[in-house]
């Protein structure tokens, strides 16, 4: 894991600096965890300014694969009685910006502002979250909170480095469902297998989300929605299997909720003639 060697935000008279592990000591101990250190270049808080809100990727997960690299928002929102010039943030992971152990900035730090009235405006920044680069495994779900800065027009400035984020950075999860045989006489055994996967960052490949909760659903050919015909639990490999019995054309698919770091998927749907 590479962490990125330098965050600089500049917002009008405020500044923020990071410093974190060179990329180098990173790569020789993938396992070592960044130290973030943070700091304002002209002081916090200076006159009226004042952060007001701060949302991350609308107050929506950001579910991030193995490959891509995703992009999300980061909006913050400032007043004083002269107006907002500037704001910017940047997220990190761990109980306090000095002891992060994992950092997600924007492509520009130099946030686009949108004026709410004379007084308030929002500055959104377009952080990137780089699975090859910037996440593994024991950064998913919540815990990141948004180091935010805003700078006033009278050069007034305010900073905060414990916003906590109102998303959760998650793995994305895969899930199948194949029922056979196909076609099937009404009555007899149908099985219905299929796997529950999810991205490690570690590896950078799909592995099996183990002892999960997922349920099996069946929709009748010419019905408008499905039911939960039973859950079942996705074994050591994330593999799923169970039988029902055949009644009537239709479709079949599993179903899984969610967790906290990994987030809820369907199945493609898998139409059974019985005759």
């Amino acid at each position: 894991m590479r962490i990125r060697a330098t965050v600089a935000a500049l917002t009008g008279t405020l500044a923020l600096s990071a410093l974190v592990v060179p990329a180098a000591q990173a790569a020789d101990d993938p396992s070592s965890a960044p130290r973030l250190a943070a700091k304002a270049v002209q002081g916090a808080n200076e006159g009226d300014t004042k952060i007001t809100k701060v949302t991350v990727n609308g107050g929506k997960d950001v579910v991030v694969g193995t490959t891509n690299k995703v992009k999300f928002s980061v909006a913050v929102t400032a007043t004083d009685p002269e107006g907002i010039a500037a704001g910017s943030a940047f997220l990190y992971h761990g109980s306090s910006v000095d002891t992060a152990d994992g950092v997600l900035t924007p492509d520009d730090f130099d946030g686009t502002c949108k004026v709410v009235n004379a007084t308030t405006s929002t500055c959104t920044v377009t952080v990137i979250a780089d699975p090859k680069v910037d996440l593994y495994n024991d950064l998913a779900g919540s815990g990141w909170k948004v180091y935010a800065a805003a700078g006033a027009n009278d050069g007034d400035g305010a900073e905060t480095e414990a916003y906590k984020s109102d998303a959760r950075i998650q793995r994305n999860a895969r899930l199948t469902t194949n029922a056979s045989p196909e076609p099937v006489k009404k009555g007899k055994t149908l099985t219905v297998t299929g796997a529950l996967t999810r991205a490690n960052w570690d590896t950078l490949k799909y592995a099996g989300y183990t002892k999960q909760s997922v349920k099996l659903q069946y929709k009748k050919k010419g019905a408008a929605s499905y039911s939960t015909l039973k859950t079942i639990t996705s074994d050591s490999k994330g593999n799923l299997k169970t039988t029902v019995t055949a009644s009537a054309d239709g479709y079949y698919r599993y179903v899984f909720a969610g967790t906290s770091t990994t987030p809820a998927v369907t199945s493609t749907s898998d139409f059974v003639d019985v005759n």
